[in-house]
C-alpha cells in the first residue's frame, strides 16, 4: 500500500467510525461496519459492509427507513473527505454478522 493509499484508508476508517457510533445508538440490530478497497481502482472499488445481528434486523431497515438513513450518512461522511460513492446499491451492502 502506498503512503497516499494508507492516508486515504485512515480517513475512510475515521469517517466510518463516526457512522458506526451513530448506528450503534440508533439502528436496531446494527453490529459493525467495515470496508474493502482496491486502490488501483479507487473509488469505484470501495465496498462498505454494514453487519446486523439477524436478517430480520436487515428487513426492518426498509420499514423504518433506516437503510436510507445509513446510506445517506455513509455518503455524507465520505463526502466530507472528498470520496464519492457512485453506485450505492453496489458499494454499500447490508449483511448478517
Amino acid at each position: 500500500m502506498r503512503k497516499t493509499d494508507k492516508k486515504i484508508d485512515n480517513n475512510i476508517c475515521r469517517a466510518l467510525t463516526e457512522v458506526c457510533d451513530f448506528a450503534l445508538e440508533s439502528v436496531e440490530g446494527y453490529q459493525w461496519i467495515t470496508h474493502t478497497v482496491n486502490y488501483n481502482a479507487f473509488p469505484s472499488s470501495l465496498l462498505i459492509t454494514c453487519a446486523f445481528a439477524t436478517q430480520e434486523d436487515i428487513n426492518r431497515l426498509e420499514e423504518d427507513n433506516d437503510r436510507l438513513l445509513l446510506i445517506k450518512l455513509i455518503c455524507d461522511k465520505l463526502s466530507e473527505i472528498n470520496i464519492k460513492i457512485n453506485n450505492v446499491n453496489k458499494q454499500i451492502k447490508f449483511k448478517v454478522a
